[in-house]
């Protein structure tokens, strides 16, 4: 990392900093950070890591992955219960609230004023900061692998069927997959039973509400209410569209997800996550021609901002100051424009910062084959600013919620489960996990 940078160059996140140089002699301040990704994007954090331990000679980070976002949170809190928490840990989005009323780490402002770091918070995009702040805005954690949910489809596939449209809307959905299955396609859009885009997408950008309390942002008293929004019809619709053949369910356990099913052009339409596009353009042929868009919407609806999928990165409390002030150096250079070009470049991750995303759009990074259609989801995030639908999902024990939602779209798409009742099941289900973990923080609010 450069000694010495300014604001400017920091295109006005950080403001300057200089490390005292240590003597030769001194030995390295050694500090842990876990993270959840793993294959491709968890050997592309490794990278980050090294780059920075190169960058520098004052501090060493230790990286190590815990294989998946779930036993990442899980590790992390036995982890710290055990007092034997590493200083960084990667939480995904649905393990927010249960880290916020934790208590267990060094607020994001306070890390950094503590080691000399000037931030300008207002430099994050609303709908991905939202997701990480309090009530007033301040942010507990830093963003850093975020992403949205996209749509992708196979250009070539569309040409061969007679589509000359761009799907905008469910109802182009639809009438591409009919075209698509005429034209001989076997599998013209594949989807599985992830939540994230189907349930919680879905219901930002139709401005939806998944729970009461401003989907918990408001109360730990929230109910869940999918099962009264539009959301059961779009389910409805799904069905209907897996029963004609013209949806086709693809996931690992029947032997291909949705990605390795559009990139191996079994099938031509897939929503999935923005991180996802660098993958596919590395995977697909070079000389196929395939899209990305933002999600589609049903016909009349005023579109809302999509909501920000990913993790962000807490520094716990009950380290050492010395690797606190690792933490806050390492934070710090993730944030430099070199570094969130770099990790934008080999992911497919959007840049968190406005400074940061207009540069790069400066630059003419959005216009190069690889990555053109990435800045849509920037654009798909800030298309209005946030509201109590849209602003995130704040529910305690989210992950079981969302593993209870995944469980019943499988019994309506693979056992003919009725889709009104499942969900009234999962809703109720969902319910009381919610009245459990408010009962366990029982006398807490959020700030």
């Amino acid at each position: 990392m450069r000694v010495s940078v300014t604001t400017s160059v920091f295109l006005g996140l950080m403001a300057s900093v200089a490390f005292g140089a240590p003597t030769a002699a001194a030995e390295k301040t050694k500090f842990e950070f876990w993270y959840g990704l793993s294959g491709d994007l968890g050997e592309r954090v490794q990278d980050a890591c090294k780059k920075f331990n190169e960058s520098q000679s004052e501090f060493e980070i230790v990286c190590t992955s815990q294989n998946g976002y779930d036993t990442t949170l899980q590790n992390t809190i036995a982890a710290y219960r055990a007092k034997k928490q590493p200083a960084i840990t990667q939480i995904y989005d649905a393990g927010t609230l249960d880290m916020m009323l934790s208590g267990a780490f060094v607020p994001a402002k306070k890390l950094m004023a503590d080691n000399g770091y000037t931030i300008d918070w207002n430099n994050y995009f609303g709908g991905i900061a939202n997701y990480y702040a309090t009530a007033k805005g301040e942010l507990n954690s830093f963003p850093f692998n975020s992403s949205t949910a996209m749509f992708y489809y196979n250009v070539d596939a569309f040409q061969k069927a007679g589509i000359d449209f761009k799907p905008d809307t469910w109802e182009q959905v639809e009438e591409a997959a009919r075209k698509l299955k005429t034209a001989g396609f076997e599998c013209p859009l594949a989807f599985n039973f992830d939540t994230w885009p189907l349930m919680e997408q879905f219901s930002a950008i139709h401005n939806q509400p998944i729970a009461t309390k401003a989907n918990g942002y408001n109360g730990l008293d929230a109910e869940l209410v999918v099962n009264k929004t539009k959301f059961v019809d779009h389910v409805k619709f799904f069905k209907k569209m897996a029963d004609e053949k013209l949806f086709v369910v693809k996931t690992k356990q029947l032997g291909m997800d949705i990605v390795p099913a559009f990139t191996s052009q079994t099938c031509q339409m897939i929503q999935t996550s923005v991180a996802d596009h660098g993958t596919i353009g590395k995977t697909l042929p070079e000389n196929v021609k395939w899209e990305v868009a933002m999600l589609p919407v049903w016909k009349g609806t005023e579109r809302q901002n999509s909501l920000v999928g990913g993790a962000s990165l807490w520094v716990l409390a009950g380290r050492p100051e010395a690797e606190y002030k690792g933490a806050a150096a390492f934070l710090n250079y993730l944030a430099t424009p070199e570094m969130a070009e770099w990790w934008s470049t080999v992911t497919g991750y959007i840049p968190v910062t406005k400074t940061g995303f207009d540069a790069m759009k400066a630059n003419g990074f959005y216009d190069k084959a690889p990555y053109k259609g990435r800045e849509l989801a920037i654009q798909s995030l800030s298309f209005t600013p946030t509201s109590e639908n849209t602003r995130g999902i704040r529910l305690g024990g989210f992950t079981q919620i969302r593993k209870e939602f995944a469980t019943a779209l499988e019994a309506i798409f693979m056992q003919n489960a009725d889709v009104q009742g499942e969900l009234d099941k999962t809703v109720e289900r969902g319910n009381a996990v919610l009245r459990r973990f408010e009962k366990t923080y029982a006398g807490q609010t959020l700030n």
